[in-house]
């Protein structure tokens, strides 16, 4: 058995898992969560007007890094791997990023192109599902970019057939197209516009028509799917697995987008660091229901706990014989 901790650095969230990976009756790989954390750092605050990670962005995720690398000693995890994806591929300093966490953690953070992190993404959110409901597409709704995958299942290997990475986030297209609280009319156009014209890009790279399960995964989807289920508190339990409707994601979105600040504050399932940023999400997410519906006939959104944390930390396993990370904090 190997404790192993994966970080998934993305434009709002910086998350950590640490886990145990055994092996199933058949040899397979298999997670068993020791810890599962995550931290709103914006790292990709102003990202897309700069085109240069804010100084306090990189200090807040230091502190977040700070924490973890504290919580893999203490775990006694030996092997970790740090991935970054959309805000540090923009950045023109991104290397003042690099330094940080390779003083922070003792290992170098990777920047992973939108291909891989599709592809992770994609295994982490089919491994506990049934072969028989696929093929799968899988969307990743993150801060600065998203990802569509389509795929297959067969119970032992997930095999990714197209991918495509596109930037158009909850960060990104709110602080583009919702500036007002609440938004505009005319904001509100304005980012579906941007948000359909962006995915349509994806959507021509990635067929989906034979697609007969959407997953859906990250910090958009799952608090979506939260509100839709007017929960009391955020509960992964209750959330992973359950479906949402388009009707019913389109109620939600509108709620959202004509809610002030304070009333989304005031949802009992909300995080605070996704206050601000959740409408914008929710519109992407929108727009991906009605052109999977539109494309493949799909009538519901299985929200996910399992993503690219999950791929990174079974990426570990794969690699174990051949160029491990180093543990944090134990930099060579």
């Amino acid at each position: 058995m190997s404790r192993v901790a994966a970080i998934d650095c993305g434009t709002n969230s910086i998350r950590l898992l640490i886990a145990d990976i055994t092996s199933d009756d058949q040899g397979r790989p298999v997670l068993r969560d020791i810890s599962r954390q995550m931290r709103i750092v914006r790292l990709g605050q102003g990202v897309d007007a700069t085109g240069l990670l804010a100084p306090e962005a990189i200090e807040r995720t230091r502190v977040a890094l700070a924490e973890y690398a504290e919580a893999i000693r203490s775990e006694g995890a030996y092997r970790v791997r740090m991935v970054a994806t959309s805000a540090t591929r923009d950045a023109g300093n991104r290397e003042d990023f690099f330094s940080m966490v390779r003083d922070t953690l003792g290992v170098d953070a990777e920047v992973i192109s939108g291909d891989e992190e599709a592809r992770l993404s994609f295994v982490g959110a089919v491994g506990d599902l049934d072969a028989d409901q696929g093929p799968f597409v899988v969307t990743d709704v993150g801060g600065g970019s998203t990802e569509l995958v389509y795929g297959t299942w067969d119970g032992t290997r997930a095999e990714v057939i197209a991918a495509r990475s596109v930037d158009v986030g909850c960060v990104r297209l709110t602080e583009r197209c919702l500036p007002s609280d609440p938004p505009t009319d005319a904001e509100v156009a304005e980012a579906r516009r941007v948000a359909k014209e962006t995915l349509a890009e994806a959507f021509d790279a990635v067929a989906v028509s034979d697609a007969r399960t959407w997953v859906g995964v990250a910090g958009t989807v799952t608090t979506l799917a939260a509100i839709s289920q007017e929960l009391t508190e955020y509960d992964p339990e209750r959330i992973h697995g359950s479906a949402i409707t388009p009707d019913r994601i389109a109620r939600t979105t509108r709620d959202l987008v004509s809610a002030t600040h304070s009333e989304r504050a005031a949802i009992p399932s909300m995080h605070p660091g996704r206050v601000d940023v959740i409408a914008g999400g929710a519109i992407v997410v929108q727009t991906l229901a009605e052109e999977l519906t539109a494309r493949s006939g799909i009538d519901r959104l299985i929200a996910s706990e399992h993503d690219i944390l999950d791929g990174i930390a079974l990426s570990i396993a794969e690699a174990a014989n051949s160029g491990t990370p180093r543990a944090a904090g134990n930099p060579e």
